[in-house]
C-alpha cells in the first residue's frame, strides 16, 4: 500500500512576530515544514521609514533567525530583497512546491489581503492563526462589541481585568475600590524641572546589529532620522533586561508623570517597552506580572500601577480589536474632510514652535516620543491644522519604532485625529497652547505666546484651537463633554473671533513657514 506523501508547509514569520512560543510553530513538523522569513526593502519604503525603525526590525529579525537555527528549525531566510514579501513568497512556494502556508494574524491589513490573494492565485491553503501574544482575539472583541451602543475603553478594560484576574479581589471588585485612577496620573514636572531621572537601560551593539546599522546607513541614506543613538532591545534577553530595569528603577515615578513633558527629556519615566511588546520579544502577561510583583515588593502607589496596566491590558487590547473590526474603512475615514498637506518640518523638526521642535527633534533622533507628545503635540496640531488624516497616519507609521499599523492607525486616526467621528472616543482631543504650557516647559523659550490668540506673537496651536472651535461650534455644543469649550467662545467678542479666523487662514495657507 502506497503511503500518501505529507503536504509541504511554509511557516511565515513576519518581522513583528519574533516569538519562539508563537502559535505558528505549535505543530511544527521538521519533516515537512519550513520557516520562511523575508527582509523586504518594500517594508522600509511603502512609508518613508525612520532609519532607526528599519534597523530595529532588521536586527531583531536576524537575531531571531539565529535563535531558530539554534533550535534546529529548518529556515529559509531571505536577506535584503528588493521584492515585496509576497513576491518572495511566490517564488519560494513555486520553487519548493509548497501546498500550505501558515502564519499568525498579520499586524497590517495590507499583508493579510496580499497573502489571501497570493494563496488564491497559487491555489494553496492559507491558515491564519490567532496571535496568542494578546489577551483578546479579534473574534472575542467582535462578540463583545455586538450588543454595545457605545464602544468605550472603560467597560472593555473592566472586563479584561475581571476575566484575567488582574487588580481585582476574589469577588471581582477593583483593588483600591475604583477601576480607574487616571486623575492621579496627570501631573506636570515641578517648576524647576524633572530632576534626576534614571536613564533607560542600555544595550550592547553586537556584530549583527553593527552590520545592520551600516547596511541601513548605506542603503537608506535619504530616509529620516539618525542612527547615532540606537539603543533598542533586539533580542528577547535584552527585552527582558529592559523590563527588569524599568520595574526596578523607573516604574515608581511612571504614573504620576506619564503626561509630563520637558525639553531634552525624551523618555521621562516611561517604560520604553512598546517596541519589544510589538515585536513579540515580550509577552504582555509577563510585563503585567513583573509590574504587579514590583507593586507589592516596593509598596508602590496603586494609581501608578493601575495607570500602567490600563495601557497594556486595556487600551492596547482595545485598539487592536478596533483595528480588525473596522478595517479597511478605518484607513479611509476623514470625518472633517481635512485635505491639507503635512508640513515639511514634520520630517525635520525645524520649526519656530518649541513644542513641535522638541517633540519632532527627539523623534528624528530616537524614533520615539511618548503618548502625550504624540497625542497632544504632533497629533493635536495635525487635527487643528486640518491635515489629511492618511498623511498623518503614514508619518506616525514611518517615524516611530513601535508603530505597526494595528496599533498606530487606531491611535492616530481614531484618537488623535477624530477621523472616524468618535467611533470609540467621546470627543476630539484638542487643546490650546495653555495645555502644553501647563504640562511642559516648551513655552518658556518659544517665540510664540500660548495665551495670545492672534497676531504676530500668537501661538499657532492656540490660534488654530480657537479657530477649530469656531468652525465646529455646533458639534461641540451638542455634547456635554465638549460644551464647556464652546461656552468659552461666548467670552470672546465677535471682532476678536473674526481676527482669530483671519489669522488662522494665514497660518493654514503657510504651514511650512511656521
Amino acid at each position: 500500500m502506497k503511503v500518501a506523501k505529507k503536504q509541504a508547509r511554509f511557516i511565515l514569520i513576519l518581522g513583528d512576530q519574533l516569538d519562539i512560543q508563537s502559535a505558528a510553530l505549535r505543530d511544527f513538523d521538521p519533516q515537512t515544514d519550513e520557516i520562511i522569513m523575508v527582509e523586504s526593502s518594500n517594508e522600509a519604503q511603502y512609508v518613508w521609514s525612520h532609519k532607526v525603525k528599519i534597523a530595529l526590525f532588521l536586527s531583531a529579525m536576524r537575531h531571531f533567525a539565529q535563535v531558530l537555527r539554534e533550535h534546529s528549525y529548518p529556515l529559509t531566510y531571505i536577506q535584503e530583497s528588493p521584492l515585496t514579501i509576497v513576491e518572495v513568497l511566490k517564488q519560494e512556494i513555486l520553487r519548493k512546491k509548497v501546498t500550505h502556508l501558515v502564519c499568525i494574524e498579520p499586524g497590517e491589513w495590507r499583508i493579510r489581503k496580499a497573502l489571501e490573494a497570493l494563496t488564491l492565485e497559487l491555489n494553496i491553503q492559507l491558515e491564519i492563526r490567532d496571535d496568542t501574544h494578546f489577551y483578546c482575539t479579534p473574534q472575542e472583541f467582535k462578540a463583545w462589541v455586538a450588543d454595545k451602543k457605545e464602544l468605550r475603553l472603560e467597560y472593555f478594560y473592566r472586563l479584561m481585568r475581571k476575566t484575567n484576574q488582574v487588580l481585582v479581589d476574589g469577588d471581582g471588585n477593583p483593588e483600591g475600590g475604583q477601576w480607574n485612577f487616571d486623575q492621579d496620573n496627570r501631573k506636570p514636572y515641578p517648576k524647576k524641572g524633572p530632576g534626576l531621572i534614571d536613564a533607560p537601560a542600555a544595550f550592547a551593539v553586537d556584530a549583527i546589529t553593527q552590520d545592520v546599522l551600516a547596511y541601513v546607513e548605506q542603503t537608506y541614506p535619504d530616509h529620516p532620522g539618525s542612527l547615532a543613538h540606537f539603543n533598542w532591545p533586539v533580542t528577547r534577553e535584552q527585552a527582558l533586561e529592559g523590563l527588569e530595569y524599568f520595574v526596578e528603577y523607573r516604574l515608581r515615578n511612571f504614573g504620576v508623570y506619564q503626561d509630563a513633558m520637558w525639553t531634552e527629556t525624551p523618555f521621562g519615566w516611561h517604560s520604553i517597552l512598546s517596541s519589544s511588546l510589538n515585536l513579540k520579544l515580550l509577552n504582555p502577561r509577563e510585563v503585567i506580572a513583573s509590574v504587579l510583583q514590583a507593586w507589592k515588593k516596593y509598596s508602590l502607589e496603586l494609581s501608578s500601577i493601575e495607570g500602567f496596566i490600563r495601557q497594556i491590558l486595556g487600551w492596547r487590547e482595545f485598539v487592536r480589536g478596533m483595528y480588525y473590526l473596522d478595517m479597511p474603512q478605518m484607513a479611509q475615514d476623514n470625518f472633517y474632510d481635512h485635505q491639507r498637506a503635512l508640513p515639511k518640518w514634520y520630517w525635520t523638526g525645524q520649526t519656530g514652535m518649541a513644542c513641535m521642535k522638541d517633540t519632532i527633534g527627539q523623534t528624528m533622533e530616537y524614533g520615539y516620543a511618548h503618548h502625550i507628545q504624540r497625542l497632544m503635540v504632533t497629533g493635536n496640531f495635525a487635527l487643528l491644522a486640518e491635515i489629511l488624516p492618511s498623511a498623518v497616519c503614514d508619518w506616525y507609521l514611518a517615524v516611530y519604532v513601535d508603530a505597526i499599523e494595528w496599533v498606530e492607525l487606531p491611535n492616530t486616526a481614531g484618537m488623535a485625529l477624530f477621523a472616524n467621528g468618535g467611533r470609540f472616543t467621546s470627543k476630539p482631543y484638542i487643546a490650546s497652547g495653555a495645555y502644553i504650557k501647563r504640562m511642559s516647559n516648551y513655552c518658556s523659550d518659544c517665540k510664540y505666546q500660548p495665551e495670545v490668540r492672534y497676531g504676530e506673537s500668537a501661538c499657532p496651536v492656540t490660534n488654530l484651537y480657537w479657530n477649530f472651535l469656531i468652525n465646529h461650534r455646533d458639534q461641540f455644543d451638542a455634547s456635554p463633554r465638549t460644551r464647556l469649550m464652546t461656552a468659552n467662545l461666548k467670552k470672546i467678542s465677535d471682532s476678536d473671533q473674526a481676527a482669530i479666523q483671519a489669522h488662522a487662514k494665514n497660518i493654514l495657507n503657510h504651514l511650512d513657514d511656521l
